[in-house]
């Protein structure tokens, strides 16, 4: 008798849950997407979204929702979703599909035609820009920079405007696109400032053709497809007036080889910007002193004797054609210790070393389509047929890594906390791997030398550290100096 009781109290207790459970679920409003409205408060995310007043540069790009559902719920729900760990389709399937809307209302708002996402992405880097300019000083060098790189679509053969592209990096032929970028960056942060993904110039290099022959000339949509078969260097120069309008503020384009040629240095230099860019050793020939000469030529001049630094030497040269004054500055190749690189810059005032800096920060762009295509799904999350498709999911991936940079630089830069720590503290400095080195040495040394019980050293330790600096070429032995004595005559073991 006392087993039937319990029996019955365990199963009354399970009938009276499960009406508990009947009342939860009913009180969730169905297709309405409250992980996206909690987001905004819990996650640091969401607040930055709120912060930058992203809304509002929604409409003022023409991305609205005619009904349904507002065009800032759909988006802030793209925007964050590769942060769930899996894709649209699964997301819909999983526990979370009462959270969010059906898929026919994101694709319809990925393949909107009359929405201006690279409008969105210059407006929003804008700001951002503009709010990191006044946490440096003035004096401080800021640089658009200019770089391509291939999104491969090797399985598809029906989206619209698929062309074979040469991928330099493999140095062979793959489908997809190449995504033209144009970022701008202080040193510290780089911010994706323009993007267009481009299809080839040449029909013939075309998979497939544009779908929609008829569409109105003055609708985005065609503009976008216009922009898509252009030549790269005109869209280029289009991308910095678009930036160069928006009061994005910048003095000097980095570039890599493939850009840095004559037309297209004085195009950049007519815009009122230095160009500071790469040189290949090849059959290019420059003004010198009355007389044309190659690379190869300059350097003999340039390259008196066989310095001890990494810099080999300077020279004012003039283009061929146009007679611009550029500066050639030789550098050691550190892959190849014997033989040099070659930048050229429109500064010919500007010192080598610091020629050489600034042009370091050209590796930011290199970072950040690593950062797109590993971890942003960058060509990968959506696979639509359209070009609109196409265009608008790389705005979403772009937007992620604006919003991602703009919460590293208030997390880590002092002067965003308030307006005390703005007035007191310095402003971002670079340091040198010099400078950096002797750091960490310095603190090793004092840690040894007061017994500190964190960096207690062992005789295989000692051993193996000694045979390693005995290895090294003289310069790195002259900087660690103290340090080997130290490690010589200390008889602080574990």
């Amino acid at each position: 008798m006392t087993i039937e009781k319990a029996l019955c109290a365990f199963y009354n207790k399970i009938i009276h849950n499960q009406k508990k459970v009947q009342v939860l679920t009913m009180s969730i409003h169905q297709n309405k997407p409250i992980a996206t409205a909690n987001f905004e408060d819990e996650c640091a995310f969401g607040n930055a979204m709120k912060e930058l007043g992203v809304s509002a540069l929604l409409k003022a790009s023409n991305i609205t929702k005619a009904k349904g559902a507002s065009a800032y719920e759909l988006f802030q729900f793209l925007v964050i979703l590769v942060f769930q760990k899996c894709n649209l389709y699964h997301f819909l399937n999983s526990k979370k599909k009462d959270t969010a809307y059906d898929d026919n209302t994101y694709y319809r708002f990925l393949n909107e035609g009359r929405y201006n996402w690279r409008k969105f992405i210059l407006i929003l880097s804008a700001r951002i820009a503009a709010y990191f300019t006044t946490l440096t000083r003035e004096n401080r060098a800021r640089c658009f920079v200019l770089d391509d790189s291939v999104i491969a679509r090797n399985r598809s053969k029906k989206v619209e405007l698929l062309s074979n592209v040469y991928n330099h990096v493999i140095h062979r032929t793959e489908r997809g696109f190449n995504l033209l970028l144009l970022g701008w960056t202080d040193g510290y942060s780089f911010l994706p400032v323009q993007y267009i993904m481009l299809a080839s110039a040449k029909a013939k290099s075309r998979i497939c053709d544009v779908y929609d022959k008829h569409l109105r000339h003055n609708t985005n949509a065609y503009k976008r497809r216009v922009d898509a078969i252009t030549q790269k260097p005109v869209i280029a120069l289009q991308l910095l007036r678009f930036a160069i309008d928006a009061d994005i503020k910048a003095e000097y384009v980095l570039m890599d080889t493939w850009f840095t040629t004559e037309p297209f240095i004085c195009n950049i230099k007519n815009l009122g910007l230095e160009v500071i860019g790469m040189l290949k050793d090849t059959k290019q020939q420059y003004w010198y002193k009355g007389r044309l000469y190659n690379l190869k030529g300059l350097a003999k001049t340039a390259i008196r004797h066989c310095p001890q630094g990494n810099l080999f030497g300077s020279i004012v040269v003039k283009t061929k054609y146009q007679q611009l004054p550029v500066k050639l500055v030789f550098v050691r190749n550190r892959n190849k210790k014997d033989e040099y690189i070659i930048l050229l810059t429109t500064a010919v005032t500007l010192p080598d070393s610091e020629v050489v800096r600034i042009y370091g920060y050209r590796w930011g762009i290199e970072v950040c389509f690593r950062a797109c295509k590993s971890f942003l799904k960058l060509g990968k999350e959506f696979q639509g047929l359209s070009y609109d498709v196409t265009d608008s999911t790389t705005a979403l991936v772009l937007t992620r890594f604006l919003i991602l940079e703009y919460i590293r630089r208030k997390k880590n830069d002092p002067k965003t906390i308030c307006e005390l720590f703005f007035v007191c503290c310095d402003d971002i400095q670079d340091i040198s791997l010099k400078q950096s080195i002797d750091r960490l040495a310095a603190m090793l040394i004092e840690g040894v030398r007061t017994g500190d019980v964190s960096i207690q050293i062992s005789e295989k330790m000692r051993s193996d550290l000694t045979n390693w600096f005995s290895t090294q070429p003289e310069f790195i032995q002259n900087l660690f100096r103290d340090f080997l004595n130290l490690f010589l005559t200390s008889d602080k073991v574990a």
